[in-house]
């Protein structure tokens, strides 16, 4: 079990500060890796919370892993973000404020492949195509990096 999970046992639903990092996987037609989720049935960039004694550069590696089958040789950091805008409550009920290290995935091998239950769907959005249901912090970097998040290079 997770720390975040032991974490709630103890303290409930209330907010908590968590700590993570969330993978930007870009192809190269310049498109966006989203999953579906399975927690909120919206669409989300791939990341997770940090687990006690990881870096967040593990946190990275291993949530790509676990949620996409893909494994990136190089991981850039694009940026810390926090603060109200990325106050989140899941369906649950359970309240945190995420600290999010939005990391560009680079030289990235494998086959998408959906390994942990957390994802419904895999799939690439360009700009103009992105889906409905955007959870909402994903949106916020979208909207917090501008023209910046779609300028970047492909990650394979």
């Amino acid at each position: 079990m997770g720390y975040i999970s032991e974490l709630r046992k103890q303290i409930g639903s209330r907010p908590i500060i968590s700590v993570g990092a969330t993978i930007l996987v870009i192809n190269q037609k310049k498109e966006v890796l989203f999953q579906h989720r399975s927690d909120t049935l919206d669409w989300g960039l791939p990341g997770g919370s940090m687990e006690l004694g990881e870096t967040l550069e593990e946190v990275a590696q291993r949530e790509l892993r676990e949620e996409t089958g893909l494994t990136a040789n190089q991981l850039i950091l694009m940026g810390v973000f926090s603060g109200p805008h990325y106050y989140f409550q899941y369906p649950n009920g359970d309240e945190t404020y995420s600290v999010i290290s939005l990391f560009h995935a680079q030289q990235v091998t494998g086959e998408l492949a959906i390994n942990d239950g957390e994802s419904l769907e895999l799939k690439y959005f360009g700009k103009d195509h992105l889906p409905n249901e955007i959870e909402k912090r994903a949106w916020e970097l979208i909207n917090q990096l501008g023209d910046a998040f779609w300028e970047l290079g492909d990650s394979f």
